[in-house]
């Protein structure tokens, strides 16, 4: 890997253990960690959580662990995105460009909105249902943002990917499914049947802003 980044034109400073890479990473101010869920030390999750301390640092996890739950978890520990070994260099190389691209932003939003009991502040970026703060990760938040940038219209597949994560992704739907669902999981009031976040079978989705009335 460190071969193929720095082909690539990355510099590069590798750890063998968790906190050897929290050291590095506040001695040399990485744009970007790549980061394995087994590691000797605290692990991949804590390091994570760890790192998500400072919001401008992009986190790919890396995992031979290809479950949802894992998934999750690695989406709850603050990560961008998350790459299952085995992986080919152009996949690698493409996540890391997409992680590191800002979301676009295409038109003015409020930089605090309330959608019912729940209250995001995009300058700030925090999260709260009533008096109760919530953990986004920062493509979580970065999904909500472009969602409320684009209210009561079906969204595809496509293009949430893209003005998400970058115009190298499109096609990875099952990606896009993880990230929503723990999106709702987390600002919705019955995640089952959902208010804000409407899925468009076979096309994309639809956020509900301002709620329709019950």
């Amino acid at each position: 890997m460190r071969t193929t980044l720095i082909g690539a034109g990355y510099e590069v400073e590798d750890a063998r253990t968790g906190e050897e890479g929290i050291d590095k990473v506040r001695s040399y101010h990485p744009d970007l960690v790549l980061l394995d869920i087994n590691m000797p030390g605290m692990g991949g999750f804590l390091t994570c959580e760890t790192l998500r301390e400072d919001k401008n640092i992009a986190i790919i996890m890396l995992t031979v662990r290809d479950s949802e739950a894992d998934k999750v978890a690695a989406l709850d520990a603050g990560a961008d995105d998350f790459v299952t070994k085995p992986f080919s260099t152009p996949e690698l190389l493409a996540r890391i460009r997409a992680a590191l691209r800002r979301v676009p932003t295409s038109q003015a939003i409020p930089d605090k909105i309330r959608i019912g009991h729940l209250v995001v502040d995009f300058l700030a970026r925090t999260v709260s249902i009533g008096d109760k703060p919530i953990h986004l990760t920062p493509k979580e938040l970065d999904l909500l943002r472009y969602f409320v940038q684009h209210p009561n219209r079906v969204i595809s597949h496509r293009e949430l990917l893209q003005a998400v994560w970058g115009p190298d992704y499109g096609n990875q739907a099952d990606h896009l499914r993880v990230f929503i669902k723990n999106l709702r999981r987390k600002i919705e009031p019955n995640p089952d049947s959902p208010e804000h976040i409407f899925t468009e079978p076979w096309v994309g989705y639809r956020f509900n802003y301002p709620p329709e009335p019950s």
